[in-house]
């Protein structure tokens, strides 16, 4: 391990500088004009990968391709290491609020400022030069890896779950092991016992076959922005509680133990909270902050849509409303089961006038693993090793949908341990990632590697 630990550090730079030549792409899966970059940055990791000394292909789906890595020269005795990882990034805008160009990466105050920084193309390079040291500093690996990174992760991996199911004894593995999430704090490494599900639905309420005049219509014709705000406000009762019936009915509650590890963490809420620029903090009644955020579900109205909002006056009757809205799910959740529930009582509290249509457009089951054992057990030493700091057990509020998949098509725990921090904007203007964690992930993985090669075999 001496000498893959050696090749990292003396090649420090050179991983940096590569690391900006992918972020420099912009592959935003969800734009279909930058199909091209989507298929350049999957090409491009495949390169590296190669480079490493894994042998990696580009696979087609129906959607953008999946890179496909593999080293299996441990032997049979050695465990498999399946690495996940996604190359595709969220749109960039608006475009006003960063203050350096999205796709050009710049350094500030030992920060890399550009989308995908941080989700996920810092953390997957950052695997791929761990690698790298291993083969190309130490000559092999103690375990087996195949490395799967997909181009649609942004998008709801829609394609991901059949190519693991068509490939799985291909991909038959002793653990899945994903970088895309924070540690808890600054200096303070954190491996995740959870993340929450997710079902996202559109509302669609109409009224009008077009605008009308609302001087010479309104009172008359059902107004359908009203119709869909009045339902909306259905969604939640004084105590933050969503009131759909049977939302709660899957709803697994958590031990004692689990709750009160929460409580112990060094959580700065006041910190949180001006952070994120909020008066006040809020949710559902009976729950601290990390709770909420954590371990219980949620509702919320992420856009809404409807009539004139151009600069003056249009005095307009619309014709039709939409609101996209999300649901975090915990266990044991189902989000097709959610989103039902969620059109069976939007159509009860529909006002009189206007029609109704919810189209659910991704979801994923949440997830929940057990930290005892081996495969933490590894992670916490390497992690302590890298970063000098006893690791802690974490939640994630957001949602990695293939981790249940693999779990449940390959029969492998999963391993998430991230490097990231908080407030790094995943998903918003001015994403960044520390070039020190960068630097010291790059080391704990290697160390992570070793500690797996061990804690597996057999």
């Amino acid at each position: 391990m001496a000498d893959a630990l050696d090749y990292a550090r003396s090649n420090t730079e050179r991983f940096r500088e590569e690391l900006f030549d992918f972020l420099r792409i912009p592959s935003v899966s969800a734009r279909s004009e930058h199909d091209g970059d989507t298929e350049k940055a999957a090409r491009w990791l495949a390169e590296r990968l190669r480079a490493a000394g894994l042998t990696s292909e580009v696979i087609e789906t129906p959607g953008h391709p999946v890179v496909l890595g593999e080293w299996r020269d441990a032997g049979p005795e050695a465990p498999t290491v399946l690495i996940y990882g996604h190359y595709d990034v969220q749109p960039p805008e608006p475009l006003d609020l960063w203050t350096s160009p999205p796709f050009e990466p710049t350094v500030r105050e030992g920060r890399i400022y550009a989308r995908g920084s941080a989700d996920d193309k810092g953390q997957l390079h950052m695997h791929v030069k761990a690698l790298e040291s291993w083969l190309q500093g130490a000559g092999t690996l103690p375990i087996n890896v195949v490395v799967v990174a997909e181009g649609e992760e942004e998008v709801g991996s829609e394609n991901l779950a059949p190519f693991v199911e068509k490939y799985r004894e291909r991909l038959a593995c002793d653990a899945v092991v994903i970088s895309d999430s924070a540690m808890f704090d600054e200096g303070l490494p954190s491996l995740l016992f959870s993340l929450r599900g997710l079902a996202y639905v559109e509302v669609h309420v109409r009224a009008a076959k077009g605008d009308l005049h609302s001087g010479a219509y309104g009172g008359a014709v059902a107004n359908p922005a009203m119709a869909l705000a009045r339902m909306l406000a259905t969604l939640h009762d004084e105590n933050g509680r969503v009131t759909i019936p049977g939302f709660y009915d899957q709803v697994k509650e958590w031990d004692a133990d689990t709750r009160s590890a929460i409580a112990g963490l060094p959580f700065d809420e006041e910190r949180f909270r001006s952070g994120v620029g909020a008066p006040g903090l809020t949710g559902e009644a009976g729950f601290s902050t990390l709770e909420r955020l954590w371990i219980r579900p949620t509702c919320e109205v992420n856009g809404l849509l409807s009539g004139y909002t151009g600069e003056g006056a249009k005095t307009v009757l619309p014709a039709k409303a939409m609101a996209k809205v999300s649901f975090r799910l915990v266990p044991d959740q189902d989000p097709k089961r959610i989103a039902r529930l969620m059109e069976d009582h939007l159509r009860a509290v529909k006002p009189e006038g206007v029609a109704v249509e919810v189209v659910e457009l991704h979801g994923g089951n949440p997830w929940r693993a057990d930290p005892s054992g081996p495969l933490f057990d590894a992670a916490g030493r390497a992690l302590e090793q890298a970063f000098g700091a006893t690791p802690v057990l974490v939640g994630e509020g957001g949602s990695i949908p293939i981790v249940g998949d693999f779990e449940r098509i390959l029969g492998a725990p999963a391993l998430l341990v991230g490097f990231a921090l908080p407030g790094c904007n995943m998903h918003a203007p001015d994403e960044w990632f520390t070039i020190d964690n960068y630097d010291r992930g790059i080391g704990a993985l290697v160390r992570l590697y070793d500690e797996l090669g061990t804690s597996l075999r057999g």
